[in-house]
């Protein structure tokens, strides 16, 4: 009798590579994993790399409240041309010589993208208007607008300014920069902001993520390496590391998984998601505080 091949519940770090869809990581961690059931938590641009979260199996359930936690990244922001996409993937829509740009306008121009912002998505990002994509109405070159959302970007710092020249000899600024920010934040989106304010334009020439929520690049796989060894982070591991910790006893874990609604402690109000786990340290749940109660939001027990 052949032995039935199970996959583990859990999550997996993909360092992805330039070039793939996350859609792209998800197909190809389904012939890893041998399972359908792979999801991801948040996007990443095909030109980005580094950290992007799958969740396997019952960890898909997890996926869409992870993919609400602050993210970081490094990347490159190119001063003195804009393009279509507003990063380096679209064709060059205006160059301007950036040569004169000095550091305190550039640190003068971050700061006002630092903090509580209001922010205009890039027009190819996957954002729907009235129902449709914003990408495929740019690309049947549509007329719209996408209103600005409120982000947060608790951090915006330059690393390095270096001179360099387009290939169209335009003189232009190249910035190293870091970024922690909330979700929803397109950090190509910064770019063309602080080009604009500039006035030279601006976009990201490159661009990896090296953080989303507690997972770090440090423990991300590549490809390859998954194909080689599957790591799997156990499903308890993954969301004790990302959400508050209740412990809860026997009877209580029996009653939750009866759907019965437990009386929270009040040091959960507040807190957003919590991960309610049993006395074995199995995870049962996620729930939220509601009215002193616990509202389940995915039950894994």
């Amino acid at each position: 009798m052949t032995q039935k091949h199970t996959t583990p519940d859990g999550l997996v770090i993909v360092d992805k590579p330039s070039g793939f869809t996350s859609h792209d990581v998800v197909a190809k961690m389904r012939g890893i994993a041998r399972t359908r059931r792979v999801g991801h938590a948040g996007t990443l641009d095909p030109m980005a790399t580094g950290v992007l979260v799958l969740g396997v199996e019952k960890a898909t359930k997890l996926l869409g409240h992870l993919a609400l936690t602050e993210k970081e990244y490094l990347g490159t922001i190119r001063l003195g041309q804009n393009t279509l996409t507003d990063d380096a993937e679209g064709d060059i829509t205006a160059s301007a010589d950036a040569s004169k740009v000095t550091r305190e306008a550039v640190d003068a121009g971050i700061a006002k993208l630092t903090g509580d912002i209001m922010q205009v998505p890039s027009k190819v990002s996957a954002i729907k208007i009235d129902g449709v994509r914003s990408y495929k109405r740019a690309r049947e070159g549509e007329e719209f607008e996408i209103p600005a959302r409120p982000v947060t970007v608790s951090s915006f710092s330059v690393y390095d300014v270096r001179d360099a020249v387009a290939d169209d000899g335009t003189a232009v600024l190249d910035l190293v920069v870091s970024v922690t920010c909330s979700s929803g934040t397109y950090i190509r989106a910064l770019a063309r902001d602080l080009g604009a304010d500039l006035g030279v334009g601006g976009h990201l020439t490159a661009l990896r993520r090296t953080r989303v929520g507690p997972y770090k690049l440090d423990s991300a796989k590549t490809l390859d390496q998954l194909q080689q060894e599957l790591t799997v982070m156990p499903i308890a591991e993954a969301a004790a590391a990302a959400f508050p910790r209740w412990d809860v006893d026997a009877r209580r874990a029996r009653l939750l998984t009866n759907g019965v609604r437990l009386d929270m402690p009040d040091e959960y109000e507040g807190s957003g998601s919590v991960a309610v786990f049993d006395p074995e340290g199995r995870l049962l749940a996620l729930v939220e505080p509601q009215k002193g109660k616990a509202k389940s939001l995915a039950v894994f027990g």
